[in-house]
């Protein structure tokens, strides 16, 4: 039961980090494909130089290397259509979208993760989806940026089930995982670089001196922090959980994108009911967790 409740705190430290992410996608002007890119370089970068100053540094062998980076391209997707929904709409819709990824998990995990089809994380989902929706009044003029969020949250469900199941086969710890996983990605997108450069010859590819230091704190501290909580998280805890628990973030980003960029909507009913619906999710699936786990 510690180990639980310990699990869940890194969980909900790792969500706060996350809410702030959003937050860049508003401060760096470049697009999702570079944004992205920068981003897991630095991440490779700090991750490296950790390992390597921590003596944990390890050869992995190459068949783990493969599905472990197979992950990474995943995780790459997930940013790069997260930031493009931002960024094609606002901050609030990128993240109200991310928020039904649990729904996606309930979905998936069944068929990916072989675990049985459970009607209560439907039902949980739903009525975390419902809190979204209240909180966010979905926008017609941000049909883009819903499409591109829901893609984002979409796969990520995806990269949340098959990391559990690379993990357990492969055996390599958090950081490891992680680290590789990032370098899957940068990978990933250095070879579609020529491809977006092609296409989208206007977009901006270099960032501007203030861009890097920001750049600099998502890649650090607001990337490496989170993911190594929350991939910690995904080891003692189910997908859904997890899933669901992130479910916060909109709540936080929404607040800081508010403060920071005026992105304030009306505060009545609607809002404090929609709130109110995701806690009462979180709440409730924890609640589950506690009792499947508790000594019988």
């Amino acid at each position: 039961m510690k180990d639980t409740t310990r699990t869940l705190i890194m969980l909900h430290t790792a969500v706060f980090l996350a809410g702030w992410t959003g937050i860049f996608g508003r401060l760096i002007a470049l697009s999702g494909l570079p944004l992205v890119w920068y981003r897991m370089l630095v991440s490779v970068a700090t991750l490296l130089l950790f390992l390597a100053f921590a003596h944990r540094l390890h050869k992995v062998p190459r068949p783990a290397l493969l599905r472990i980076g197979a992950c990474g391209i995943l995780l790459a997707l997930h940013w790069v259509f997260f930031y493009l929904s931002i960024q094609a709409s606002n901050v609030s819709v990128g993240v109200a979208c991310i928020a039904t990824t649990c729904f996606f998990t309930a979905l998936f995990d069944p068929v990916l993760g072989h675990k049985k089809f459970s009607w209560p994380e439907v039902l949980i989902s739903f009525i975390s989806i419902a809190g979204v929706l209240l909180i966010f009044s979905l926008d017609v003029r941000y049909r883009l940026g819903i499409a591109f969020g829901l893609l984002s949250a979409a796969i990520y469900s995806v990269f949340a089930i098959l990391n559990v199941n690379v993990a357990e086969r492969t055996g390599e710890d958090t950081a490891t995982m992680l680290l590789w996983e990032l370098v899957g990605g940068v990978l990933f997108l250095t070879l579609c670089m020529p491809l977006y450069a092609r296409f989208a010859p206007a977009q901006p590819m270099a960032p501007t001196r203030l861009e890097i230091v920001w750049l600099l704190l998502l890649g650090s501290l607001f990337t490496i922090v989170p993911f190594l909580f929350q991939l910690e998280a995904l080891r003692k805890l189910n997908a859904f959980t997890v899933n669901l628990t992130y479910n916060l973030e909109p709540v936080y980003s929404i607040a800081i994108a508010a403060v920071l960029f005026g992105e304030q909507r009306e505060v009545g009913w609607s809002f404090w009911l929609g709130m109110a619906l995701i806690i009462g999710s979180v709440l409730l699936q924890t609640r589950r967790l506690r009792r499947q786990q508790a000594p019988r």
